[in-house]
């Protein structure tokens, strides 16, 4: 098993995908819009994923924020889900029905993706919103406040687990100052210090998240030369100390434009520099056998902890029915949508 998270080409594998994915073994899969039609295909899909290996709790991945950001999406079996700027709207009127909303607002997203044998979803985004900043974050952000960012973040870690589906705090240290997209382009933050330790705070809050994916963004005060991504000095000193994350870190997607060269290469240099995980979501075969061609075995504490994680959930949890959160969640947001009215 590598270090490697692969993407494919459509809603069901290739032969050539099959072959491939059983002599590479990645860590785990990330499912796109592309890859998804409805219910019965998806879970055939995951179903399949699984066959390849044979192992259960195979992490396949997914980024079902809500909002923009859904993958399950043009299909009345899926659910519809709010952005969270729209649940951070209500904060300051009714913080605590918010975050009760927010929380099993994320455990119906995870009812829903367990049913489809989908058990990480890339959420929750904390990055602390700035108006000034480009839109790639905008709604998707919970607030501009930090701690409220952190509070709506731990909502998101708990209805998630509760349902049994791991969760990936995103884009660490930090993306919400970023002035550019990182799918287009390398954002540069020229941010102090001192100004960034505010874009911290969400991260140091839920530095116990069992996951987290890192930021394609130069921070000219961290690391001159490299991206968070790529750089050995940001991992180290900012996120495992100053920030204070333990858990399994995995790279943003290195098909995004935010980086330049030989993708074999950057997967090497993204965990010299500290990532666990490469993610990679086009799907792309030639991008991917590069890749893959350059990156050894996982290590066996990788792969403890990894399976720690799912048997943690296990224990510890006892998923729901989706009637159940359904219900609740149409309560609690009727009572957020009265109080924020009466504020």
């Amino acid at each position: 098993m590598i270090p490697l998270i692969v993407g494919m080409s459509g809603t069901s594998l290739t032969p050539a995908e099959k072959s491939f994915f059983r002599e590479i073994q990645p860590w785990g899969y990330i499912l796109f819009k592309r890859n998804c039609v409805n219910s019965e295909q998806v879970r055939a899909l995951t179903d399949e994923l699984r066959g390849l290996e044979g192992f259960e709790n195979t992490p396949i991945l997914i980024d079902q924020e809500g909002g923009r950001v859904a993958r399950l999406k043009d299909n009345p079996e899926w659910r519809s889900y709010p952005a969270g700027g729209f649940f951070g709207n209500f904060y300051q009127s009714c913080p605590d029905t918010s975050l009760a909303a927010v929380r099993v607002n994320a455990s119906l997203q995870a009812a829903e993706l367990r049913r489809l044998g989908i058990n990480v979803n890339c959420a929750p985004m904390i990055d602390v919103r700035d108006p000034a900043s480009h839109d790639i974050i905008g709604d998707r952000a919970f607030s501009t406040d930090a701690a409220e960012v952190a509070a709506y973040g731990r909502a998101v870690m708990q209805g998630l687990m509760t349902e049994r589906v791991l969760p990936v705090v995103k884009h660490i240290p930090g993306h919400g100052r970023a002035r550019a997209d990182s799918h287009e382009d390398l954002p540069v933050v020229e941010a102090s210090l001192a100004e960034l330790e505010k874009d911290f705070i969400p991260f140091r809050t839920l530095n116990d998240a069992p996951l987290a994916m890192t930021a394609h963004i130069l921070y000219t005060a961290l690391d001159k030369q490299n991206c968070a991504t790529l750089s050995p000095e940001i991992i180290k000193n900012i996120i495992r100390e100053k920030i204070g994350f333990k858990g399994i870190l995995m790279s943003d997607d290195l098909s995004m434009k935010a980086l330049n060269g030989d993708l074999g290469e950057l997967g090497e240099n993204c965990l010299q520099a500290g990532c666990d995980l490469v993610l990679h979501c086009n799907g792309e075969m030639p991008e991917m056998t590069k890749i893959a061609a350059r990156l050894s075995g996982i290590s066996d504490e990788l792969a403890d902890r990894t399976a720690a994680m799912f048997e943690q959930l296990d224990d510890r949890f006892s998923p729901r029915s989706e009637a159940d959160l359904s219900e609740e969640y149409t309560e609690l947001a009727a009572l957020m949508q009265k109080l924020g009215k009466a504020a």
